[in-house]
């Protein structure tokens, strides 16, 4: 692997130019000109300008350039922690980032026009909320069986060509860099591929035996999104909320004191993947402000072409599929279920077997020891599949992982995370047995600190998952910590379901603008004037008064009830008038509710709420009482005007 640089100086001429210095002896310095936007490597030991002044911060790489309505911009990582070492290279999380505009007319803290202000403000909200991890000598988007089948084609071959597309997440923020290296220069040691994924490994200790455990989640920046934004799967066979997770097992040589290997000294190294993504299928649920959003399963022509293409995909890249579907078989779900398995069935596709599990019905009155019966109907597939496990000879694998198991429920977070953790705790049984470490009848369970390290490591991979999806902590999570559902567990589960309520309903259209803007699923006009329906409210004045006048009466009504009196005069006409105008203004919001939604203004998902072919519909709520609200039709015809422009 070619080396990156870990720390950069910025050094600033005037509004002139950015020349990036790195450390050490004998590197070329990077400089952006500002007036023209052309960015080029110095030479060798190129003098810095004398009139360049140095900025007082250290910058420990770069995310990549990004083109807004009124100039490219630079985002730059300014603050690192390191998050642990992984065969005895680093792993950090970005903490905070630095935004510098190329135009030297443009401000990155006081842009010149509210376009630019909100587009900026997708970006910084973005770089804050996601959890970026990168190694300057470690692929982070790799699985270590990738990492070793490819080691000798790789051995010379910068991060950036060898890094797992799908989850080089700033891949499209680093396209000029990789095209001026392809063209001739040689930005290499620039280009630093960044992960949304979790990391966390940990030492423990088992029958006198050093272990690490390692978990990673990898998410995919193809079709990235929040929860009720992206579902599904797109034309390209790629689905929403797709992650990667691969469990690593480490098992220190019991010889003290011996030199360290450049990769630590280990007698064996094991891995295990699995995988989860969206039901692959044309399917949304629009929100309405209601709790149950309306589903939509839409029967497209393309969709048996995309769901091969993605299934097809999956066996290049991990073997066998095994795909476990927990969506519910009875009520709201039940028509995901039904489209799943029809298209399943049509496609019979070789190397792909389908195994559905009841997981509310086999599990229901907290009986969540029944999961044992999936993992039992999964022994031959898991056994077949097997996992990948490098031993003192590193020429030759002892085995090696053949398939994998694809699990999917709704959201693809709370019951996928509890059956995903339930396999690799199965599997970690064989991989300890294997090595010699546990005895044919012992399990990890057995042993409460080792147990809980793995409980723990899992847990926290749920929530980071599902915060990162749905905007809450995993439910259910308390199984996962404590081999156990509680009654307080469920209480607690309660209240994350109110804040991924608010969060989906109200907070996630300008989230997913972020991932939109971020991944290049929607670039910026070089003009504000053509992106002015991002910060305008289309509504007519009577949708978006509502929320005024329900507020105000609430508020009278209160006032009525705790204010002193002035007389004894009855208030009954006082608080008629006021619940009469309370009750209205609620009706209006909940009849026209897809007028409050914080809907993407990106990429508007107009297709799917204004869906009319065949499919299934459970209602037609929240859309007005002649079915199209005022407001919706205003933005639509804002959104198609946005587009033309």
């Amino acid at each position: 692997m070619r080396f990156l640089h870990q720390r950069l100086s910025l050094f600033i001429d005037g509004n002139d130019s950015y020349i990036f210095v790195p450390d050490g002896t004998d590197v070329q310095t990077l400089t952006v000109h500002r007036h023209s936007g052309e960015i080029v490597l110095n030479k060798h030991k190129a003098p810095i300008p004398t009139t360049a002044r140095r900025s007082g911060d250290s910058f420990y790489g770069i995310v990549g350039i990004i083109s807004l309505s009124l100039s490219e911009y630079i985002i730059v990582i300014t603050g690192r922690e390191l998050q642990g070492r992984l065969f005895d290279h680093d792993v950090y999380r970005a903490t905070s980032f630095d935004i510098l505009p190329v135009n030297p007319n443009v401000s990155a803290s006081h842009p010149p026009h509210p376009v630019e202000t909100h587009l900026l403000a997708l970006v910084r909200s973005h770089l804050h909320q996601g959890n970026f991890l990168f190694s300057y000598d470690w692929d982070m988007t790799r699985r270590l069986q990738m990492q070793w089948e490819t080691r000798e084609q790789d051995a010379l071959k910068p991060f950036w060509e060898t890094a797992d597309d799908r989850f080089f997440w700033n891949r499209y923020l680093q396209t000029r860099f990789i095209d001026m290296t392809r063209s001739g220069q040689d930005f290499t040691p620039y280009i630093l591929p960044i992960m949304f994924g979790t990391f966390e490994i940990r030492p423990t200790l088992l029958h006198g035996r050093h272990l690490q455990l390692c978990l990673i989640s990898r998410r995919s920046r193809y079709r990235a999104g929040t929860r009720y934004f992206r579902r599904g799967i797109d034309q390209d066979g790629h689905v929403a909320n797709f992650n990667e997770t691969e469990q690593i097992l480490l098992l220190e040589d019991p010889m003290p004191g011996l030199p360290r290997t450049p990769d630590g000294n280990f007698t064996a190294k094991l891995s295990f993947v699995q995988i989860r993504g969206s039901v692959p299928l044309f399917w949304a649920e629009v929100n309405t402000l209601r709790y149950k959003p309306d589903l939509q399963v839409m029967d497209l022509q393309e969709t048996v072409t995309a769901m091969q293409l993605h299934l097809q995909e999956q066996i290049e890249i991990y073997g066998e599929q095994a795909l476990v579907n927990l969506v519910n078989q009875k009520g709201h779900e039940k028509p995901v279920k039904d489209a799943y398995e029809r298209y399943i069935a049509k496609l019979s596709m070789p190397g792909v077997r389908y195994e559905y599990f009841d997981f509310h019905n086999e599990c229901r009155k907290m009986r969540w020891d029944r999961i044992s019966v999936l993992v039992e109907k999964m022994k031959d597939d898991l056994e077949r599949h097997g996992y990948f496990y490098l031993g003192n000879n590193e020429d030759k694998p002892i085995k090696k992982q053949t398939g994998i198991v694809r699990t999917n429920c709704m959201d693809n977070l709370d019951r996928t995370n509890v059956v995903q953790a339930t396999i690799a705790k199965w599997t970690l049984n064989e991989q300890l047995r294997e090595l010699g470490i546990l005895s044919g009848t012992a399990g990890v369970d057995d042993y409460e600190s080792f147990s809980k390290d793995f409980r723990e490591i899992w847990a926290d991979h749920a929530d980071a998952i599902a915060n990162a999806y749905g905007g809450s902590g995993a439910l259910k999570s308390d199984f996962t910590r404590t081999n156990q559902r509680t009654r307080k567990g469920a209480l607690e589960d309660g209240v994350k379901s109110v804040t991924r309520y608010i969060k989906n309903n109200f907070f996630d259209g300008a989230r997913q603008d972020g991932f939109d803007l971020v991944t290049g699923a929607w670039a910026a006009r070089r003009t504000p004037s053509a992106s002015l329906f991002l910060i305008a409210d289309g509504r007519p004045l009577i949708t978006r008064s509502m929320p005024l006048i329900a507020s105000f009466s609430l508020f009278m009504i209160t006032a009525g009830l705790t204010l002193p009196r002035s007389s004894d005069y009855s208030l009954f006409y006082y608080f008629l008038l006021w619940f009469i105008l309370l009750a209205i203004a609620v009706t209006f919001i909940l009849v026209h509710g897809i007028d409050y939604v914080a809907w993407p203004k990106l990429n508007p998902p107009t297709d799917v709420i204004h869906y009319q072919g065949p499919g299934f519909r459970s209602a037609h709520h929240g859309k007005g009482i002649r079915g199209r609200s005022p407001g919706e039709e205003l933005r639509r015809l804002s959104w198609e005007m946005g587009k033309k422009v």
